[in-house]
């Protein structure tokens, strides 16, 4: 039985429904790439609702009760329920890779090449994504004291900082395709100004820049454009 026979609302509506139920860290512990994909899942019914650890038997509860369902324990191969924890950076360690900066989905550490990075620990997720990345073993995942929930707000602010992060990675990867396209373009026009080459030489490199021109062409044709307000 899937979730749209539970719930007569349109599955993107309901995948907002249940996403808003998610706690946000991005943590890909339920084996999806975040926590809205596990939303799309779940309301797609291809995805049971246990498999949040940091969302733990409360999130599961209330999933359940969105969905009509009996809840389940958690999914023990996704992880196990614990206390709120942040990231820290041992400075005396850091070599400035930036792996734990790229690593991060909510844009949380600061810092910059071959200078020491930081952890914003108020913004931190403790998705412990940064954690496998650094090759100096210098980031820790410590519980945070006093101990406390992670809030609703705290969820709010987290999808925010992801929804903005993936918006600038999305311009920055449209913007180099733009600027390799323009490279392109130019080298086509420097092959026909050339002497160099016999006709068929001329015409198989002119294919081979041709058909990565219209490659880039087609991916900027289907993928949407970034929200210019994130």
């Amino acid at each position: 039985m899937t979730c749209a026979s539970l719930n007569p609302l349109p599955a993107a509506t309901l995948a907002d429904r249940i996403d808003a139920l998610l706690p946000q860290t991005q943590c890909t512990q339920c084996d999806y790439a975040g926590c809205r994909p596990y939303a799309e899942a779940i309301a797609g019914g291809t995805a049971q609702i246990n498999r949040c650890p940091p969302g733990g038997t409360e999130g599961i509860r209330e999933l359940a009760a969105l969905l009509d369902r009996r809840p389940l324990p958690l999914d023990p191969a996704c992880g196990v329920e614990r206390p709120l924890k942040v990231a820290v950076i041992d400075e005396a360690l850091c070599i400035g890779c930036t792996l734990c900066i790229q690593a991060c989905p909510v844009d949380c550490i600061v810092g910059a090449p071959r200078k020491m990075h930081t952890v914003i620990a108020s913004q931190c997720t403790g998705c412990d994504l940064c954690v496998a990345p650094c090759p100096t073993d210098c980031v820790v995942m410590v519980e945070v004291q006093p101990a406390r929930n992670w809030t609703r707000a705290d969820a709010n602010a987290a999808r925010r900082r992801h929804a903005e992060r993936a918006a600038r990675q999305e311009r920055l990867r449209l913007r180099d395709e733009h600027r390799l396209a323009g490279k392109a373009v130019a080298k086509l026009a420097e092959l026909d100004a050339s002497d160099d080459l016999s006709a068929e030489q001329l015409a198989r490199k002119k294919a081979v820049v041709q058909a990565a021109i219209d490659r880039a062409r087609a991916r900027r044709a289907t993928t949407p454009s970034p929200d210019p307000t994130a």
